[in-house]
């Protein structure tokens, strides 16, 4: 549903109380936890040292980069929270948690100006000032007054906030600034495609090469035209996650070489399309890319799947063919599930590696190929070594250059760029107009743990479009419909200040106790819960949502069992 505007609703942000109450401090154990995280403290003052000092080594640009992502993420994780404990509110409330926890923390005082969302249509628009700045401040100290903003971190906070808890690109932009010579910081956000220029924003979130299937030189344009637009536009690699720039990073350093890379990582991470635009930010970018999926290919047919077949070679080698490595020749060879070879295609295999050279089966003669090979797999090589079922002297001719890339539910900050993405891509091959996702189905995508990664991602996104309806948000039950389990991993500080699941038993004792005591004692059900419900009134300081979700009712719940019980209508 949509948030009333400004116009017709308060901005006074609710009651800070419930997320205070999660601050635990726990010296002897060296621990602080705010809303089931741990953090730390920091001195305000050696952030400006920092950012000096990182400027100085990386430069101005990359070092706002760096901060700029690390509160991206940051925002991301806090955004998990606000779906959790404030789930049942108003989105302006449940939003709210992000200023909320900046000001618990001690970063920034947040006063909300404007905010309209209709999370359906896609609409936002939001605009806050910032009181006492602690990055601003120590922007100022590290660099003096000049014409650029210095809330860099916190630009990042609140756009991947925003874009987690409302599941699509938000762009925030700091349009007075103390850094500038301004009294108080001012912010506005806005989806991306409604700013004219979000691409500069959009790049200090993520490597700087992060759309590179668009910015590099592209195959001849034969090979163009073989694409339709959804398939070329499929092969991008999205995200901005710590986790994934990290990935891309190490990506982009070994591009411009031939060194073998063996790509690490769970079915479904998105190991070819990793493989893919490695080729593409390459010196073999305009060359062929050529994928076999090891496991997908007879042990008996391997041989000449890789390296061709001359004709009468073997019954039914009507016509000479090549194989996968000559069809690769001068590009890139990429071998997915590489561990499912048998050890004799491994010993194959290594020797082409090692001269440079393939045989056709049923030829007499060697041909030179010049491939780069890049491989993935989704098991330990290491161990697969030490059991023996791996050629310890392939994996040492593979392992040049291992890059791991994490799972999705690792990398959650990415979640929402990547069902932007595969909704666009979808929308337009099966020509439906659904508008977005409704809130439960947001907040089930970004509880979800993914166990099929990427790939489960895309699938689900292709299935809630055909299952929607035009000029209509993607529902809960459009998505998942295949039995997949959505947990909602929430969680609370109990008494003795331990983190624990929602729902997780405390100690049952107690709680026995005091119900027979009830029960001795002849009280009413009724009399109880009336009794449990105004006490949690009273804890929550009056604030009716506070209350409710300390007794695990929506705030429509809690008004009518409170009325029925004799305790007065809503405020």
């Amino acid at each position: 549903m949509p948030d009333r505007p400004p116009s017709t609703r308060s901005l006074d942000l609710p009651t800070i109380g419930d997320l205070a109450a999660t601050l635990h401090f726990a010296p002897e154990q060296g621990h602080i936890w705010l809303a089931g995280r741990r953090m730390v403290l920091v001195h305000a003052r050696v952030m400006g040292d920092v950012r000096r000092e990182v400027a100085n080594a990386v430069g101005y640009d990359r070092a706002r980069a760096i901060f700029t992502r690390q509160g991206y993420e940051a925002g991301a994780m806090d955004a998990e929270v606000a779906a959790r404990l404030r789930k049942g509110d108003s989105v302006f409330d449940a939003f709210s948690i992000g200023p909320q926890l900046h000001a618990l923390e001690g970063v920034v005082l947040v006063e909300p100006l404007a905010f309209e969302v209709d999370v359906e249509k896609g609409h936002f628009l939001a605009e806050y000032r910032w009181r006492h700045s602690s990055e601003c401040s120590a922007h100022v100290d590290a660099f003096g007054v000049g014409h650029l903003p210095g809330g860099w971190g916190q630009i990042g906070y609140a756009s991947g906030f925003a874009s987690v808890y409302l599941g699509r690109p938000i762009v925030y932009r700091e349009t007075e600034c103390v850094a500038m010579g301004h009294e108080n910081c001012r912010i506005i956000g806005k989806p991306a495609e409604a700013w004219a220029d979000a691409e500069q924003d959009l790049r200090y979130m993520r490597s700087e090469q992060l759309t590179a299937m668009a910015d590099v030189p592209r195959p001849p344009a034969a090979a163009r035209r073989a694409l339709t637009p959804a398939k070329a536009d499929r092969h991008r690699i999205v995200g901005a996650s710590s986790g994934f720039n990290v990935a891309f990073d190490m990506l982009r350093c070994v591009a411009d070489t031939d060194a073998v890379v063996l790509f690490h990582g769970e079915t479904g991470v998105g190991k070819e399309m990793f493989a893919r635009n490695l080729q593409v930010l390459g010196r073999r970018g305009g060359e062929a890319f050529v994928a076999v999926n090891c496991a997908a290919i007879p042990e008996n047919l391997i041989e000449s799947e890789l390296f061709g077949v001359e004709k009468g070679a073997f019954t039914g080698a009507t016509a000479s063919r090549p194989g996968r490595f000559e069809r690769a020749d001068k590009g890139t060879l990429f071998l997915d599930e590489i561990a499912c070879l048998s050890l004799a295609a491994q010993a194959t295999l290594l020797r082409a590696l090692q001269e440079g050279e393939i045989e056709r089966v049923g030829d007499s003669r060697s041909r030179s190929v010049d491939v780069r090979l890049v491989a993935a797999t989704n098991i330990d090589l290491r161990a697969a070594v030490a059991a023996g079922t791996f050629r310890a002297d392939l994996f040492y001719r593979l392992n040049v250059f291992p890059l791991r890339i994490p799972p999705l539910r690792d990398r959650r900050a990415d979640i929402p760029l990547l069902i932007e993405h595969f909704l666009d891509i979808y929308r337009t091959r099966h020509g439906r107009q659904v508008t977005g996702f409704d809130e439960q189905a947001l907040s089930a995508m970004l509880s979800y743990d993914w166990p099929g990664n990427v790939r489960e991602l895309e699938n689900i996104i292709e299935r809630g479009v055909i299952l929607g309806r035009d000029d209509e948000p993607l529902r809960l039950h459009h998505l998942f419909t295949s039995g997949e389990k959505l947990g909602e991993q929430r969680f609370q500080l109990s008494a003795d200040g331990r983190v624990r699941a929602l729902g997780e038993n405390e100690p049952g004792a107690a709680r026995a106790g005091a119900v027979g005591a009830l029960l001795d004692a002849g009280v009413a059900l009724a009399e109880v819960e009336t009794a449990m419900l105004r006490q949690a009134l009273v804890r929550a300081g009056g604030n009716r949502s506070a209350a409710a979700r300390r007794v695990g009712l929506s705030r429509a719940q809690f008004n009518y069992r409170l009325a029925q019980g004799g305790g007065g209508a809503d405020d």
